[in-house]
């Protein structure tokens, strides 16, 4: 099993997290994405979006984070990455997305470098845009997050694989998260954890 990865990416943290918290053994390929890596040909041959995560399973491609997370979920069922009871289940996703489909696509890097080359916003504006779309999602997050040691409950699950690398961006950004005590605490809670500290990124240079 291969991991078509970029380390700062925050869809692909949330895999490497789900592929440590199951114990599935996998090998990387990083790409540069501020290089344009992963817009080569021979990429974009096998996986037309030319983004990642992309999952190499029997030399077919799967992308998208979530996507991946499921199948990962189906091959290796524990630990969980949604609760079995139907409400607590759509709970956890409706947390997950309000990460990976609210806050996630307007903040990625190709977004982020759209703002600039194309709108003509500098470096300070471009800022504010994340920290602002970050602020909007959290403040959500604050008033849904379940009263359990971690976001998704009990035991982390898809919701803390989602809310981790989007908590690493936020101080990358230098957001305000005074506002989130309750969304930092769990962050930092699940961070510190062995699968967590294994998935992470390398810290900045």
């Amino acid at each position: 099993m291969i991991l078509h990865d970029y380390p700062l990416s925050s869809a692909s943290f949330r895999v490497r997290i789900v592929l440590h918290l199951k114990g599935i053994a996998f090998e990387t390929r990083n790409y540069m994405l501020r290089d344009g890596e992963q817009r080569a040909p021979a990429y974009l041959a096998r996986n037309p979006a030319g983004l990642v995560p992309a999952l190499e399973v029997d030399g077919q491609l799967l992308g998208q984070s979530l996507a991946i997370i499921d199948y990962l979920d189906h091959l290796v069922p524990t630990p969980a990455m949604l609760p079995a009871a139907p409400l607590a289940r759509a709970r956890a996703l409706e947390m997950a997305l309000t990460i990976a489909a609210d806050i996630h696509p307007i903040n990625n890097l190709r977004i982020l470098n759209y703002l600039k080359t194309e709108m003509g916003h500098d470096q300070p504006a471009v800022d504010r845009w994340y920290r602002h779309w970050i602020a909007t999602g959290f403040a959500t997050l604050e008033q849904l997050l379940p009263d359990t040691e971690f976001a998704g409950g009990d035991t982390p699950n898809l919701v803390d694989a989602c809310l981790v690398p989007q908590m690493v961006n936020a101080r990358r950004f230098q957001t305000d998260l005074a506002p989130f005590p309750r969304v930092t605490a769990m962050a930092d809670r699940a961070a510190a954890l062995p699968a967590f500290r294994a998935a992470a990124p390398p810290p900045p240079q």
